[in-house]
């Protein structure tokens, strides 16, 4: 049987009840903005052991009932969106690069987004880079132009890849949580993340095991959430403790959109538990 998916639904959850209109510079980023405003970066899966796919379909279900995801569920389920609404999108095979020591180059842990056909005067090419799977990433879509690129208080670049010939690099505001990725220029499948996604899900050498995050752009900055640990950072700052399981998550519901509802009583205080012991492990060994 195939499946299709409910665009009035999708855009309903972004907050966008009207047709996107026909696809323009305009529109996309009216899309784009809406998307990473109120669709959290998230893998409460992995700590919850609730098994997930990298079926873009999949994906936007779970947008739809009100989560969210890393970069292979939230770009999956936009590029799904942006195809129904009739936009020339391409996925690529890339790379996160989080420290100086860490390789360079599209090795798979991250799945990126082009959008073509929308030329303009700051884009000749009409070329995007479409990304809403970086946490703490872009706001809005960025033209595919080499240079720096200024969205509120961050800046970023863009570059040909050293790395990825013929690819493109995004080197990440200094203050952001990874130094930049690689991607390749040719279009990859959905499939080609598969091998990858079980590995970060439940290899115990996985940052996505080790460590807890909760990310959200806006406008003026991000909101992240490590651990217990929140932060925001942007034209306003600031860091904070949640000490308890109702701080917990009130947090997620009143900064990050995320109630949970698909997660059980039982489950919520099982993975408090083990938030609140690998706090007290990561308090022992930083003092």
């Amino acid at each position: 049987m195939t499946r299709s998916l409910d665009v009035s639904a999708y855009l309903h959850r972004i907050g966008l009840d009207e047709p996107a209109g026909p696809p323009s510079v305009e529109s996309l980023v009216r899309l784009h903005t809406a998307h990473v405003e109120r669709v959290p970066y998230e893998y409460f899966h992995i700590w919850l052991g609730h098994p997930t796919t990298v079926d873009p379909m999949e994906s936007a279900g779970r947008v739809l009932r009100g989560r969210g995801g890393y970069c292979f569920h939230l770009n999956g389920a936009f590029s799904l969106l942006l195809a129904e609404l009739g936009y020339q999108v391409t996925r690529h095979m890339g790379g996160v690069q989080n420290t100086a020591e860490s390789p360079a180059g599209a090795a798979g842990n991250h799945l990126a987004l082009t959008v073509s056909g929308l030329p303009s005067a700051e884009c000749p090419d009409g070329v995007w880079f479409v990304d809403l799977g970086l946490g703490d990433g872009i706001h809005a879509p960025l033209p595919l132009v080499e240079g720096v690129h200024r969205q509120g208080p961050f800046v970023y670049g863009l570059r040909p890849s050293e790395a990825e010939p013929g690819g493109w690099r995004f080197d990440h505001d200094p203050r952001g949580s990874f130094l930049g990725f690689d991607f390749r220029r040719g279009a990859v499948p959905m499939s080609a993340f598969t091998e990858k996604h079980h590995f970060l899900s439940t290899s115990p050498e996985s940052g996505f095991r080790q460590v807890l995050s909760v990310q959200r752009r806006d406008a003026a900055g991000v909101d992240s959430l490590r651990g217990l640990v929140l932060t925001r950072l942007g034209s306003e700052e600031g860091t904070s403790i949640l000490p308890s399981h109702r701080d917990y998550y009130e947090a997620l519901a009143d900064v990050f959109g995320l109630h949970l509802e698909d997660v059980t009583p039982q489950e919520k205080a099982g993975l408090w538990r083990r938030l609140d012991e690998a706090h007290e492990k990561w308090l022992a060994g930083s003092s």
